[in-house]
């Protein structure tokens, strides 16, 4: 009996301890991080824009004389060089004209000779009183209308000679062709719809124009004012783009217009750039992105996307303190750097520590292990957060 009693003691007190130890929870190791120093320095400013490729100089052809379309001499949609002829309308009756002008201006010259004659006859009869004064004046009627007869002839003749050229349509212009509007057999009216024949969009160079906000405006000459950021001499801007698949465009141009007044409906001013397109890779209506080139950001603040989160309130990072504890920081973001760091407006200074790995396991106020890039255990990739372009 007593070993039985004493052995339910023992069995409980076992068991006692077994909770005991069971219930004492296990300490969670510090979570392991890697650090980037804050080291604010120079950077070029370059903002970016949705921009849209224009022809520098698109020129619509139109018929100047009426005609039935004799021939549509180029390719559709391909490269003319200035002065290939596009279309030809039927000359014969424009010569016709021609050659009937040069007719009445042959008849007219004789008549002014014979009264160039008669005038040249008369006055010195005149001046012997062998013939009247009215006999002069009838005689210097006749050469004054028969050289203006000459003059409005010799006119005609050139309007005629204008008219048979104008039915031989060349390309004013070097660049790309559309479609002709007309084809060959039917009459062109000059002066109905079926004038327009085609048009011709010079590319090279080209232009690509961009809106510039109102917002925009006043926070760049803010920045500037404050010295953030340094534009260039004259505002010299160079311009460089990007294409839709993420290529660089090789060619770099300058900015040639900026509309003096902003739109009513859009509160925007427009921008006009000119660059080089020699192997003829843009077209005009594409979509590119533009950068602007020149500006500096002095002392800049310069992160990794990764490091900065979307907190509640706004955009963190996570500070380590000189103690080796974490603290929540917000921060104000500014224009993307480059394909992975992000331009910090506010909210860090130099010697700051952040957090560029590890932060999915920091808690704030808590310690930290500081270790070397790529050796930390927590390796979820963290979404990027969005910046506000400034």
């Amino acid at each position: 009996m007593y070993r039985r009693v004493l052995f339910v003691i023992l069995a409980f007190a076992v068991l006692a301890g077994c909770s005991k130890e069971a219930s004492t929870p296990q300490q969670r190791p510090t979570p392991e991080v890697t650090v980037m120093t804050v080291t604010p320095r120079n950077i070029p400013s370059t903002p970016s824009f949705v921009a849209q490729t224009e022809s520098s100089r698109q020129v619509n052809i139109v018929a100047r004389v009426s005609g039935f379309l004799d021939r549509i001499a180029y390719q559709e949609g391909e490269m003319v060089k200035k002065g290939q002829l596009l279309f030809q309308l039927d000359p014969k009756p424009f010569k016709a004209q021609l050659e009937s002008a040069r007719g009445d201006l042959k008849m007219q010259q004789a008549r002014f000779k014979t009264a160039d004659a008669n005038l040249k006859r008369v006055k010195p009869l005149t001046e012997q009183d062998a013939l009247s004064q009215a006999d002069l004046d009838r005689a210097q009627g006749q050469f004054d209308a028969s050289k203006a007869a000459v003059f409005i002839a010799s006119a005609k003749v050139k309007e005629a000679e204008l008219n048979r050229g104008y039915t031989t349509i060349r390309s004013p212009v070097t660049g790309l062709t559309s479609r002709s509007l007309q084809r060959e057999g039917a009459f062109v009216n000059a002066i109905a719809e079926t004038a327009n024949l085609t048009y011709v969009a010079a590319i090279d160079p080209i232009w690509v124009t961009f809106s510039v906000s109102q917002n925009q405006m006043a926070h760049w000459r803010e920045e500037a004012r404050k010295g953030l950021v340094i534009p260039p001499k004259n505002l010299d801007y160079e311009v460089y783009l990007v294409l839709p698949d993420g290529t660089p465009f090789a060619e770099r141009g300058k900015i040639n217009f900026t509309d003096p007044s902003f739109s009513q409906d859009t509160g925007s001013f427009m921008v006009r750039a000119v660059l080089p397109n020699p192997k003829r890779e843009l077209r005009p209506g594409m979509f590119v992105t533009a950068f602007l080139k020149g500006a500096l950001r002095p002392n800049a603040v310069v992160v990794p996307q990764l490091s900065v989160q979307q907190g509640s309130n706004g955009h963190i990072v996570y500070i380590i303190k000189p103690d080796d504890t974490a603290e929540v920081r917000p921060v104000v973001v500014g224009n993307y750097k480059g394909e992975k760091d992000i331009v910090i407006v506010n909210g860090l200074q130099a010697g700051d520590r952040i957090v560029i790995e590890g932060m999915l396991k920091v808690v704030p106020g808590q310690p930290v292990k500081i270790v070397e890039p790529g050796t930390g255990e927590d390796k979820v990739v963290v979404k990027p957060v969005v910046a506000t372009q400034k």
